[in-house]
């Protein structure tokens, strides 16, 4: 494999590949920029098909960190981190000191927090042998209710944009994946009196949202068929795809996934057919700003951050309508701006 040939190679100042035999840790981390800060972004766990697969998903997440931090007005580069394998199975305290411990090896170029399948507790473990994590209890914390309130209010500037309203009332909204950002949104959009239709692979998450907010359930490849306003992936990336994209009705597509396009084209496509895209890293970024904010923390500080969200996007969604671009690549030129004139 040619690697600096790789699509998703976008000159990362570094890629470190971690090992460790006895707790059978298998990493990736990615250092995308340091250009605005140390690299920061979260690791998640995952049981990729294969090493080349983990290889791409962490290129592209480090990549969407150095943007959303940008984006979000932090004084923060973008890394991510992946470990490679079935969280039910591997888990372990000692694994995760050996991921601290190669952490230690980036010397704080690169500092990690909870993504998809590692929580605060894993990243506690990590924390007793390393100072390069973020997000911990009795700091910042978890950061998924943050991420979701982003989301919602970011689900409201592009109803604002694209249906001319302020009101959620009767809107139909599907959401894909239900984990812990998921959950909080649909509260969020519940209270804000929307109809919700759900799927995920689990079905405790889905008869809690179903229970509680009155979510209408549909199959995991049914939720793209839906009748519905706002199309909202919350599950892994690549769901808009050659596949999916013909079938989604919705007018809008906002969500907290991260790399929702399977490939830049789809920016375009989305256009074509008339949907408005919220960039996945600006929408999403609520979980990292409230990381931010760990020394000294204050909640309302931290909130008033994330809710600037709302704003950023109507500037992105202006900005495309003005020089009838999609809005993704708009994101990304305004992001790159940011970086080159350092953060400024």
């Amino acid at each position: 494999m040619a690697f600096f040939d790789l699509v998703d190679f976008d000159h990362h100042e570094q890629v470190v590949f971690c090992s460790d035999e006895e707790t059978g840790l298998k990493a990736i981390i990615a250092v995308h920029s340091t250009k605005l800060g140390a690299a920061v972004g979260g690791c998640r766990m995952w049981d990729y098909a294969s090493d080349e697969e983990a290889l791409v998903d962490v290129l592209r997440l480090s990549r969407g960190m150095t943007y959303k931090n940008a984006m979000a007005g932090l004084t923060m580069g973008g890394g991510k981190s992946v470990i490679i394998g079935n969280a039910k199975e591997i888990k372990s305290e000692a694994l995760f000191k050996a991921f601290g411990n190669a952490l230690n090896g980036l010397g704080g170029r690169y500092v990690s927090a909870e993504d998809v399948n590692i929580t605060t507790a894993d990243i506690a473990i990590a924390n007793t042998v390393t100072p390069y994590v973020t997000g911990t209890e009795g700091k910042s914390g978890n950061p998924a209710p943050f991420t979701a309130l982003g989301t919602f209010l970011g689900i409201k500037a592009a109803v604002k944009h694209k249906l001319g309203t302020g009101d959620l009332t009767g809107l139909r909204i599907a959401i894909q994946g239900l984990g812990s950002v998921g959950y909080y949104l649909c509260e969020h959009l519940h209270k804000a009196g929307a109809k919700l239709v759900v799927t995920d692979l689990n079905q405790e998450a889905l008869d809690k949202v179903a229970t509680e907010f009155g979510a209408d359930v549909v199959g995991l490849n049914e939720i793209y068929d839906q009748d519905v306003d706002v199309y909202a992936p919350c599950a892994l990336g690549a769901t808009i795809n050659d596949s999916t994209i013909d079938r989604i009705k919705a007018k809008i597509v906002a969500g907290c996934a991260n790399n929702q396009l399977a490939e830049p084209r789809h920016d375009h496509a989305l256009v074509e057919r008339g949907i408005l895209y919220a960039p996945d890293y600006v929408i999403n970024a609520g979980g990292i700003i409230n990381v931010s904010f760990e020394e000294d923390y204050c909640i309302d500080q931290a909130t008033a951050k994330v809710e600037e969200i709302y704003s950023t996007l109507l500037d992105v969604f202006n900005k495309a309508d003005a020089e009838n671009k999609p809005t993704g690549m708009v994101a990304d030129e305004m992001a790159r701006e940011i970086i080159a004139r350092g953060g400024k």
